[in-house]
C-alpha cells in the first residue's frame, strides 16, 4: 500500500479513533498498565501517570499525528522531510517498534492460547499454560496472522477495529462492575486511589509513569505518525486525538479496577505479579461468576486477542511502511523483511515463560525487553521526536494547523515539545542512577 495521494485513507473520524485506540488498548492498557501500577505503588503511580498523559502525552500525540498527516509517510520519511539528518531518529523509532513487536507477538500468543482454552470451557492458569512450549506455537500463529493482515493494508485494520472495540469496552465494563462486588474491592480502591506521595521522590517512578503514558497513547513508537499519514485533512485533529486519549486512558483505569479487586480477594495473588498479572487474575474472576463465567471468559479472551493483535498490526504497519518506502519493495516483501529481526527476539521472549526460563539479569527476557524499551527508549524517542517537529516546523504553521478554536492547546503543544527534552532526558539519566 503506497503512501501517496491515491492511497486508501481512514473512511472517517470514527474509523481513525477506533483503530488508533485499538493499537494501544489491547496490550498497552489492558495488559501493561495494571502490572506496572501494581509493581510501583498503585495510586502514586496512577496519579503520576494521569498527569503525564494530560500535561505531556496528549500534546505530543497531537504533534505526531499532525506531522504524519502533513508528510504522508513513515517515521523515516516524515523526519527526513522535516529535517534531513533526523531520518536517523526515524530509523531509531522503527528499531524500537521492532523490539516492542518481538514480545507483543508473544503476549498476543498468550491471549490466543487463553481464548482457545476458554472457548473449549477451560479457564486455565498461567502456570498451566506455560508449563510446556505451546507458547512458541501461538507466537508463530500470531506472527502469521499479523503478517497477512498487514499485507492487506489499512482498510482491514479499520473494519476489525470498528467491530471489536465497542464490544471489548462493554465486556471490560461488565467485568469491572463484577470485580467491584468482590471482597477485595476496598483494598483495591485504597491501593489505586489513596497515594503515598513520598514515592514521588523517586525519579524511576516518574520515568515509569511517563513511559506508561507514552506507551498508552502510542507516543514515540511511530504508530501515530503512520496512522496520521492515512488521516484525511477534513478530520478535526485535536478532537479525534482527545477521543483516542480518553478511550485509552479510560480503559487503563478500568483495567486496574477490573484486576486489583481480584488480586486482593485471593491471598495467593500479589499486585506486583508482573507481566503475567492479567493472565493470573482474570481466570479466577470468571470462575467466581458461576454459569455465566465460562461464556463471558470465552468472549473476553477472544476480544482480548483481537485487541492485542490490533496492537501488533499497528506496530508492524510502522515497520512495513518504512521498509517499503525506503527499499521500494512490495507490501508482501516489506512485511517478510520486517519479520527477520523480530522472529529471533520473539523466540527468546516466548522461551522466557517456559521450563527453559530464558533470563537476563535475573528477570525473564521478555520483562527486561519491556522495561527497557517501554520506559527509557520510548520516553527518549517521544521527547526527541516532539522536539524535532516543534523546532523544525515554524511555530506559526504548527499552531495554524490546529485551527483558531484550539489555539491554547496548540501553543502548549509546541511549547512543551520544544522545552521538555532537557528535564525529560535528565529524568531518564537519573533513573539509571537511582
Amino acid at each position: 500500500m503506497a503512501i501517496g495521494p491515491n492511497v486508501v485513507r481512514w473512511s472517517n473520524e470514527t474509523g481513525f479513533v477506533l483503530a488508533t485506540a485499538a493499537a494501544a488498548v489491547g496490550l498497552g492498557n489492558l495488559w501493561r498498565f495494571p502490572y506496572v501500577a501494581g509493581e510501583n505503588g498503585g495510586a502514586a503511580f496512577v496519579i503520576a501517570y494521569l498527569l503525564a498523559v494530560v500535561v505531556v502525552g496528549i500534546p505530543l500525540m497531537v504533534l505526531e499525528i499532525s506531522a504524519g498527516r502533513a508528510e504522508r509517510g513513515s517515521p523515516v520519511r516524515t523526519f527526513r522531510s522535516i529535517y534531513k539528518p533526523a531520518s536517523v531518529l526515524g530509523w531509531g523509532i522503527v528499531l524500537l517498534t521492532v523490539i516492542i513487536m518481538s514480545y507483543y507477538l508473544v503476549i498476543t500468543g498468550w491471549t490466543l492460547g487463553f481464548a482457545v482454552e476458554a472457548v473449549q470451557g477451560n479457564l486455565i492458569s498461567f502456570e498451566g499454560f506455560t508449563d510446556g512450549y505451546i507458547t512458541l506455537l501461538y507466537f508463530a500463529i500470531v506472527a502469521l496472522i499479523t503478517g497477512v493482515v498487514v499485507a492487506r493494508g489499512v482498510s482491514a485494520i479499520e473494519v476489525l477495529s470498528k467491530f471489536m472495540m465497542p464490544i471489548l469496552i462493554t465486556i471490560v465494563i461488565i467485568l469491572t462492575v463484577n470485580s467491584l462486588t468482590m471482597e477485595g474491592r476496598g483494598e483495591a480502591l485504597q491501593f489505586l486511589f489513596n497515594p503515598d506521595f513520598s514515592l514521588w521522590r523517586s525519579p524511576t517512578l516518574w520515568l515509569l509513569a511517563f513511559g506508561q503514558a507514552f506507551y498508552s497513547l502510542a507516543v514515540g513508537q511511530g504508530y501515530l505518525i503512520t496512522y496520521g499519514s492515512f488521516l484525511p485533512r477534513t478530520v478535526n485533529l485535536p478532537r479525534a486525538s482527545g477521543m483516542v486519549a480518553l478511550i485509552e486512558t479510560g480503559i487503563a483505569i478500568l483495567a486496574g479496577l477490573m484486576m486489583f479487586p481480584i488480586v486482593f480477594s485471593f491471598q495467593e495473588l500479589d499486585p506486583g505479579e508482573g507481566t503475567e498479572l492479567a493472565f493470573t487474575t482474570l481466570p479466577l474472576a470468571f470462575e467466581q461468576m458461576g454459569a455465566w463465567g465460562g461464556l463471558l471468559g470465552a468472549v473476553f479472551f477472544v476480544l482480548f486477542f483481537v485487541a492485542a493483535i490490533s496492537s501488533c498490526i499497528a506496530g508492524m504497519e510502522v515497520v512495513k511502511n518504512a521498509v517499503k518506502e525506503e527499499f521500494q519493495v512490495s507490501s508482501v516483501v516489506a512485511t517478510l523483511i520486517s519479520f527477520i529481526p523480530i522472529i529471533p527476539l520473539g523466540i527468546l521472549s516466548a522461551l522466557s515463560f517456559t521450563p527453559l526460563e530464558v533470563e537476563v539479569l535475573g528477570r525473564p527476557f521478555l520483562d527486561v525487553l519491556d522495561l527497557f524499551a517501554a520506559n527509557q527508549i520510548v520516553v527518549t524517542s517521544g521527547i526527541l521526536g516532539g522536539a524535532v517537529i516543534s523546532w523544525c516546523i515554524s511555530r506559526e504553521d504548527l499552531i495554524n494547523g490546529f485551527g483558531t478554536r484550539w489555539y491554547k492547546l496548540a501553543w502548549w503543544t509546541v511549547t512543551a515539545a520544544r522545552y521538555l527534552p532537557i528535564p525529560a532526558l535528565l529524568l531518564v539519566a537519573l533513573s539509571f542512577i537511582f
